[in-house]
């Protein structure tokens, strides 16, 4: 089985629509994908009705966390989607991504470039909008050659010149909010250190201690040392030890499958969950 348990789509800030996710991860020839945008759920219900046969749906989301000043995202898998105080606080961040994006916007112009509102909103479409779709608008205007160049200190990166902060949850709550959801957490690229700075691996046990379930430790943003030592570390903490591409179409350059979990791993996932369930695909008809 392959199995990719962390993708985007357009309904935060990926490309592809979630019915062309799912029908692009049945071409990678993948088993299980699973739908994680950020901090909502919106996608789901599209990505169910458009599941080819042969793929199976995890349905889950990114959400966003900061502990002692630093970001991190904790993915979210197979919870109740209807939980009301995980609901609300997915709501309190949804809220605050478009001030903070104008925000942004706003320190931009500050510095000479000239962005608008009306170019970022474009691009974000329908999507929760979020640094990647301002980074494009970057790229669009020729400030930066890359999505990924946008986020350095100069720009949108964690504290830099560009940065504005949003509603997070403290990621001791997500824990506690996703398992009263019935749901499974995995702390999404813990050493992502390329994106600015990533908290401490010794707050890891105390995550751990708190109930979080895994560590996402095979990722693109992980050289080969780093992913060995995350599969080390995930040993002695007792945490499940998943792969992931993160996809996002065309906006990065990761491919559907560029990381899988090991089956084993993706059964104890669903094993622990209560909230909800993989959806087999039923060749694109309405779910059942």
């Amino acid at each position: 089985m392959r199995i990719d348990l962390h993708t985007h789509s357009t309904a935060s800030d990926g490309t592809d629509t979630p019915a062309q996710l799912v029908r692009n991860a049945a071409a990678a020839g993948l088993d299980v994908v699973a739908l994680t945008d950020h901090d909502t759920t919106r996608g789901h219900a599209e990505a169910v009705a458009a599941l080819p046969a042969g793929l199976t749906l995890v349905t889950g989301a990114e959400l966003s966390c900061r502990l002692d000043g630093v970001g991190l995202h904790m993915l979210a898998y197979l919870f109740d989607p209807d939980e009301p105080e995980l609901s609300r606080e997915r709501e309190l961040v949804r809220d605050d991504r478009v001030p903070r994006a104008k925000t942004m916007v706003g320190k931009l112009q500050e510095l000479g470039v000239p962005v608008t509102w009306e170019q970022v909103a474009r691009i974000a479409g329908d999507g929760s909008v979020g640094r990647p779709h301002i980074a494009e608008a970057l790229v669009e205007l020729g400030v930066v050659p890359t999505v990924s160049d946008a986020f350095t200190s100069d720009w949108l990166a964690d504290g830099g010149r560009a940065y504005a902060g949003k509603h997070e949850l403290d990621p001791f709550d997500a824990i506690r909010l996703v398992k009263a959801a019935g749901g499974v957490t995995v702390f999404a690229h813990p050493a992502a250190v390329k994106r600015g700075q990533v908290v401490p691996e010794a707050a890891m046990a105390a995550l751990a201690a708190a109930g979080l379930d895994g560590v996402e430790a095979d990722h693109m943003d992980h050289d080969p040392a780093t992913r060995a030592r995350l599969h080390g570390l995930a040993v002695d903490l007792g945490l499940l030890a998943t792969g992931s591409s993160d996809y996002h179409g065309s906006r990065k350059t990761c491919v559907l499958g560029e990381f899988t979990t090991d089956p084993e791993i993706y059964g104890e996932i669903t094993r622990r969950a209560t909230g909800a369930f993989p959806v087999p695909g039923a060749g694109g008809g309405p779910a059942a």
